[in-house]
């Protein structure tokens, strides 16, 4: 317990702080007053209330300044007060690196759909979670693993919940993942059935679009999905959107997009390029083959010129003309649509 004050000059401090010296005088004190108190207690038959009250008054009577176990002492001014103990003050150190590689590591997915099929397929990905109170019903399942295999989990309220996801639209609940790795080329091939389809986005960004493309994926049977940048893949609106989608695809790093196509060519894939802006077959006059790979551009200019050349079948998708062009998540879901139509169904 400490406190100060300053005197007319300003310059008094004071501190209060336990009288070690007095604690055994003390002891002796309240042994003395308690068998005092004890002895005074046998009345005798028949005394009155009013002297056994008075007793009870007394013994409820302030401290005096000499039974008080603090004593005060004074310090100079400037004089820092050091505190007597040996406990740790101050902010406990955390490697800024560390935490740097951490949250690299690390994203934040978040809607019901996506969060039980992450359960389901991949629940050592989990690192922490966050629930509203009105989903935790259906989690059940999730919320009993966690806790049986120490995964922090936390059940809050909208507001906390906006803050731990990082968006409104979180669903009732969030996790904290690991990140999965993207494949080798080498990788993906060793494991690719006989009949195929992958996919390959050139500068393809938006994490929504991203989002609906992996659903269709996966509803079309759809594993690998080529990117500069498979990350993007687990973003957190990219994950909600799919709706589960996500936990069914294979990421495949592309360093370098042409060198990556080749090396799926020269494994005997067919190269499909797509556009609405170039002269070239119609979806509905094309032979889809078995094994190919479905290349699609950017949201606004659509492929670069040098890989829609390089495709060795080029498609467009045939339409009223009455808009330019398809959203590049609505134009993946037609062509799979077909490629499924001809190849597995």
């Amino acid at each position: 317990m400490n406190d100060s004050y300053s005197g007319k000059n300003g310059k008094v401090k004071v501190m209060y702080v336990r009288n070690e010296d007095n604690n055994d005088n003390r002891k002796d004190n309240d042994r003395r007053k308690n068998s005092d108190s004890r002895k005074n207690n046998k009345r005798p038959f028949g005394q009155g209330r009013e002297q056994g009250d008075r007793r009870r008054g007394d013994s409820e009577r302030p401290v005096r300044s000499g039974d008080s176990p603090w004593k005060t002492i004074s310090r100079p001014e400037g004089e820092s007060l050091k505190p007597e103990h040996s406990g740790i003050s101050g902010k406990s150190h955390i490697d800024p690196e560390q935490l740097r590689r951490q949250r690299l590591e690390e994203t934040r997915i978040y809607g019901e759909n996506a969060c039980q099929a992450m359960f389901q397929n991949r629940p050592d990905a989990i690192v922490r979670a966050w629930f509203v109170q009105s989903v935790t019903p259906r989690f059940r399942e999730a919320l009993k693993w966690m806790a049986a295999n120490r995964k922090a989990y936390h059940v809050v309220d909208d507001e906390e919940l906006t803050k731990a996801s990082g968006t409104e639209h979180h669903g009732g609940v969030c996790f904290l993942i690991k990140k999965r790795n993207g494949l080798e080329v080498e990788t993906y091939l060793q494991q690719a059935p006989a009949k195929d389809c992958v996919l390959a986005l050139e500068n393809v960004g938006n994490p929504h679009n991203l989002g609906a493309i992996m659903r269709s994926c996966a509803h079309f049977g759809v594993q690998g999905v080529i990117l500069q940048d498979t990350a993007m893949l687990e973003s957190g609106a990219a994950v909600r959107t799919a709706e589960g989608g996500a936990e069914h695809i294979k990421g495949i790093d592309a360093d370098g997009f042409t060198t990556t196509l080749n090396k799926f060519r020269n494994e005997g894939y067919t190269i499909v390029t797509t556009s609405s802006h170039k002269g070239s077959t119609t979806l509905a006059q094309a032979t889809l083959p078995e094994k190919m790979v479905l290349v699609l551009g950017q949201e606004s200019d659509g492929l670069s010129d040098s890989t829609w050349e390089d495709g060795d079948i080029r498609l467009s998708i045939g339409g009223t003309g009455r808009v330019e062009s398809l959203n590049v998540s609505v134009a993946t879901g037609i062509m799979l649509a077909e490629w499924w139509r001809q190849n597995k169904a």
